[in-house]
Protein backbone atom coordinates (compact mmCIF):
# COMPACT_ATOMS: atom_id res chain seq x y z
CA UNK A 1 0.00 0.00 0.00
CA UNK A 2 1.40 3.70 -1.13
CA UNK A 3 0.82 5.93 1.89
CA UNK A 4 0.91 9.92 1.63
CA UNK A 5 1.92 11.06 5.29
CA UNK A 6 0.27 14.83 5.32
CA UNK A 7 2.29 16.32 9.04
CA UNK A 8 5.61 14.75 9.34
CA UNK A 9 5.87 15.91 12.89
CA UNK A 10 6.49 13.39 15.65
CA UNK A 11 3.31 11.23 15.00
CA UNK A 12 4.05 11.39 11.34
CA UNK A 13 7.30 9.88 12.10
CA UNK A 14 5.87 6.93 14.04
CA UNK A 15 3.29 6.06 11.42
CA UNK A 16 5.99 6.07 8.80
CA UNK A 17 8.35 3.74 11.13
CA UNK A 18 5.12 1.31 11.75
CA UNK A 19 3.74 1.67 8.35
CA UNK A 20 7.30 0.62 7.08
CA UNK A 21 7.30 -2.37 9.17
CA UNK A 22 4.52 -3.54 7.75
CA UNK A 23 5.41 -3.53 4.14
CA UNK A 24 3.93 -0.54 2.71
CA UNK A 25 5.63 2.69 1.12
CA UNK A 26 5.53 6.02 1.37
CA UNK A 27 5.28 8.05 -1.59
CA UNK A 28 4.39 11.62 0.03
CA UNK A 29 5.81 13.40 3.60
CA UNK A 30 3.86 17.05 3.52
CA UNK A 31 4.94 19.38 6.04
CA UNK A 32 4.15 22.80 6.20
CA UNK A 33 6.72 24.25 3.81
CA UNK A 34 6.23 21.16 1.01
CA UNK A 35 3.36 20.94 -2.12
CA UNK A 36 0.92 17.73 -2.28
CA UNK A 37 3.48 16.37 -5.33
CA UNK A 38 3.04 12.75 -5.01
CA UNK A 39 -0.67 12.43 -3.40
CA UNK A 40 -1.64 11.13 -7.19
CA UNK A 41 0.22 7.92 -6.62
CA UNK A 42 -0.96 7.48 -3.15
CA UNK A 43 -3.76 4.61 -2.29
CA UNK A 44 -4.39 5.99 0.82
CA UNK A 45 -3.67 8.93 3.05
CA UNK A 46 -3.01 9.12 6.36
CA UNK A 47 -3.47 13.27 8.55
CA UNK A 48 -1.73 13.61 11.49
CA UNK A 49 -1.15 17.97 10.78
CA UNK A 50 -2.37 20.59 12.86
CA UNK A 51 -5.97 21.80 13.20
CA UNK A 52 -5.63 25.21 10.91
CA UNK A 53 -4.20 22.95 7.57
CA UNK A 54 -6.61 19.53 8.66
CA UNK A 55 -9.63 20.69 6.58
CA UNK A 56 -7.39 21.48 3.55
CA UNK A 57 -5.40 18.38 3.77
CA UNK A 58 -8.29 16.08 3.64
CA UNK A 59 -10.39 17.72 1.44
CA UNK A 60 -7.18 17.87 -1.44
CA UNK A 61 -7.84 13.88 -0.71
CA UNK A 62 -11.37 13.87 -0.90
CA UNK A 63 -11.47 15.76 -4.35
CA UNK A 64 -8.72 13.97 -5.92
CA UNK A 65 -9.98 10.33 -4.42
CA UNK A 66 -7.85 9.30 -2.25
CA UNK A 67 -9.06 7.62 0.47
CA UNK A 68 -8.27 9.56 4.21
CA UNK A 69 -7.52 8.85 7.37
CA UNK A 70 -7.23 12.09 10.11
CA UNK A 71 -6.23 11.72 13.69
CA UNK A 72 -5.65 15.64 13.67
CA UNK A 73 -8.22 17.55 16.34
CA UNK A 74 -9.18 20.48 17.25
CA UNK A 75 -10.90 21.18 13.64
CA UNK A 76 -14.37 19.95 13.90
CA UNK A 77 -16.64 22.81 13.29
CA UNK A 78 -16.17 21.55 9.98
CA UNK A 79 -16.53 18.27 10.16
CA UNK A 80 -19.75 18.24 9.05
CA UNK A 81 -18.57 20.34 5.81
CA UNK A 82 -15.72 17.13 5.55
CA UNK A 83 -18.30 15.06 5.93
CA UNK A 84 -21.18 16.47 2.69
CA UNK A 85 -17.79 16.84 0.90
CA UNK A 86 -17.37 13.18 0.89
CA UNK A 87 -20.35 12.39 0.18
CA UNK A 88 -21.05 14.30 -2.93
CA UNK A 89 -17.49 13.41 -4.32
CA UNK A 90 -18.51 9.34 -3.18
CA UNK A 91 -15.08 9.69 -1.77
CA UNK A 92 -13.18 7.52 1.42
CA UNK A 93 -13.27 9.27 4.87
CA UNK A 94 -12.50 8.36 8.49
CA UNK A 95 -11.84 10.77 11.55
CA UNK A 96 -10.89 9.47 14.54
CA UNK A 97 -10.24 11.85 17.83
CA UNK A 98 -7.95 8.69 19.14
CA UNK A 99 -6.70 6.00 16.61
CA UNK A 100 -5.59 3.30 19.67
CA UNK A 101 -7.14 0.28 19.89
CA UNK A 102 -6.86 0.55 24.02
CA UNK A 103 -8.64 4.25 23.98
CA UNK A 104 -11.63 2.52 21.35
CA UNK A 105 -11.87 -0.02 24.11
CA UNK A 106 -12.29 2.42 26.51
CA UNK A 107 -14.47 4.24 24.72
CA UNK A 108 -16.96 1.28 24.95
CA UNK A 109 -16.18 0.60 28.34
CA UNK A 110 -16.82 4.48 29.39
CA UNK A 111 -20.08 4.03 27.65
CA UNK A 112 -21.08 1.52 29.40
CA UNK A 113 -20.19 2.74 32.73
CA UNK A 114 -22.36 5.64 32.28
CA UNK A 115 -25.22 4.00 31.78
CA UNK A 116 -24.40 1.85 34.88
CA UNK A 117 -24.15 5.54 36.67
CA UNK A 118 -27.06 7.28 35.68
CA UNK A 119 -29.23 5.56 38.13
CA UNK A 120 -27.01 7.01 40.75
CA UNK A 121 -27.43 10.34 41.17
CA UNK A 122 -25.33 10.64 44.06
CA UNK A 123 -22.08 9.92 41.71
CA UNK A 124 -21.18 13.33 39.87
CA UNK A 125 -18.82 12.83 37.16
CA UNK A 126 -15.83 14.58 35.88
CA UNK A 127 -13.04 14.35 33.84
CA UNK A 128 -9.04 14.84 33.42
CA UNK A 129 -6.84 14.41 30.54
CA UNK A 130 -3.11 14.71 30.46
CA UNK A 131 -0.93 16.02 27.27
CA UNK A 132 2.49 16.98 25.91
CA UNK A 133 2.92 20.63 26.39
CA UNK A 134 3.18 20.58 22.49
CA UNK A 135 -0.53 19.79 22.32
CA UNK A 136 -2.50 22.75 20.79
CA UNK A 137 -6.37 21.64 21.44
CA UNK A 138 -7.41 21.67 25.20
CA UNK A 139 -9.68 19.72 25.84
CA UNK A 140 -7.99 16.98 23.66
CA UNK A 141 -10.04 15.44 21.10
CA UNK A 142 -10.53 12.08 22.78
CA UNK A 143 -11.55 13.84 26.24
CA UNK A 144 -14.14 15.48 23.96
CA UNK A 145 -15.39 12.39 22.58
CA UNK A 146 -15.90 10.74 25.82
CA UNK A 147 -18.05 13.41 27.29
CA UNK A 148 -19.86 13.25 24.77
CA UNK A 149 -20.44 9.40 25.34
CA UNK A 150 -21.45 10.17 28.41
CA UNK A 151 -23.64 12.94 27.90
CA UNK A 152 -25.13 10.62 25.57
CA UNK A 153 -26.11 7.63 27.90
CA UNK A 154 -26.70 10.10 31.16
CA UNK A 155 -28.71 13.03 32.43
CA UNK A 156 -25.63 15.36 31.48
CA UNK A 157 -26.22 17.84 28.56
CA UNK A 158 -23.14 19.71 28.12
CA UNK A 159 -18.95 19.51 28.89
CA UNK A 160 -17.22 22.37 30.19
CA UNK A 161 -13.09 23.05 30.60
CA UNK A 162 -11.86 23.44 34.22
CA UNK A 163 -11.56 21.54 37.12
CA UNK A 164 -15.40 22.67 38.46
CA UNK A 165 -18.79 22.80 36.83
CA UNK A 166 -22.19 23.56 36.74
CA UNK A 167 -25.16 20.92 37.33
CA UNK A 168 -25.30 18.46 34.90
CA UNK A 169 -22.21 19.64 33.43
CA UNK A 170 -18.85 17.78 32.59
CA UNK A 171 -15.76 19.11 34.13
CA UNK A 172 -12.85 18.34 31.64
CA UNK A 173 -9.17 19.29 33.97
CA UNK A 174 -7.29 19.64 30.82
CA UNK A 175 -3.18 19.58 31.88
CA UNK A 176 0.11 19.90 29.97
CA UNK A 177 2.80 18.07 30.86
CA UNK A 178 6.03 17.39 29.09
CA UNK A 179 6.34 14.38 27.61
CA UNK A 180 3.01 12.78 28.18
CA UNK A 181 1.81 10.92 25.41
CA UNK A 182 -1.90 10.78 26.63
CA UNK A 183 -3.58 10.18 30.07
CA UNK A 184 -7.48 10.11 30.32
CA UNK A 185 -9.53 9.61 33.35
CA UNK A 186 -12.95 9.22 33.95
CA UNK A 187 -13.92 10.03 37.36
CA UNK A 188 -17.89 9.52 39.64
CA UNK A 189 -17.15 11.26 43.35
CA UNK A 190 -20.02 10.52 45.88
CA UNK A 191 -19.99 11.42 49.44
CA UNK A 192 -18.58 7.74 50.57
CA UNK A 193 -16.40 6.53 47.66
CA UNK A 194 -14.99 7.13 44.42
CA UNK A 195 -15.23 5.20 41.11
CA UNK A 196 -12.76 5.99 38.32
CA UNK A 197 -11.34 4.14 34.64
CA UNK A 198 -7.97 5.45 33.46
CA UNK A 199 -6.59 4.85 30.05
CA UNK A 200 -2.75 5.76 29.74
CA UNK A 201 -0.84 5.31 26.89
CA UNK A 202 3.06 4.54 27.44
CA UNK A 203 3.77 5.89 23.97
CA UNK A 204 2.53 7.58 20.25
CA UNK A 205 2.98 3.50 19.05
CA UNK A 206 -0.50 2.91 19.91
CA UNK A 207 -2.09 6.02 18.14
CA UNK A 208 0.07 5.24 14.87
CA UNK A 209 -0.91 1.49 15.00
CA UNK A 210 -3.92 1.99 15.23
CA UNK A 211 -4.09 5.12 12.03
CA UNK A 212 -2.32 2.19 9.53
CA UNK A 213 -5.00 -0.35 10.78
CA UNK A 214 -7.41 2.23 10.03
CA UNK A 215 -5.47 2.39 6.63
CA UNK A 216 -5.79 -0.96 4.98
CA UNK A 217 -9.01 -1.11 6.57
CA UNK A 218 -10.08 1.87 3.90
CA UNK A 219 -9.23 -0.04 0.87
CA UNK A 220 -11.64 -0.38 -1.48
CA UNK A 221 -14.29 1.10 0.65
CA UNK A 222 -16.63 4.34 -0.48
CA UNK A 223 -17.97 6.81 2.60
CA UNK A 224 -17.46 8.05 5.87
CA UNK A 225 -16.40 5.85 9.29
CA UNK A 226 -15.37 5.73 12.50
CA UNK A 227 -12.72 3.38 14.32
CA UNK A 228 -15.55 2.14 15.37
CA UNK A 229 -16.37 0.37 12.46
CA UNK A 230 -13.00 -0.59 11.92
CA UNK A 231 -12.77 -2.64 15.39
CA UNK A 232 -16.35 -3.56 15.87
CA UNK A 233 -17.86 -3.76 12.23
CA UNK A 234 -20.47 -1.24 12.83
Amino acid sequence: MKIALLGYGKMGKVIERIALERGHQIVLRKTSSTSFDGLETADVAIDFSIPSVAVSNISECIKNNIPVVSGTTGWLDDYDKMVALCNEKQGTFIYGSNFSLGVNLFFELNSYLAKMMSKFDQYKVAMEEIHHTQKLDAPSGTAISLAKDIISNSSYSQWELGNTAAEHTIAIDAKRIENVPGTHTIRYDSPVDTIEITHTAHSRDGFAFGAVIAAEWLQNKKGVYTMKDVLFGT
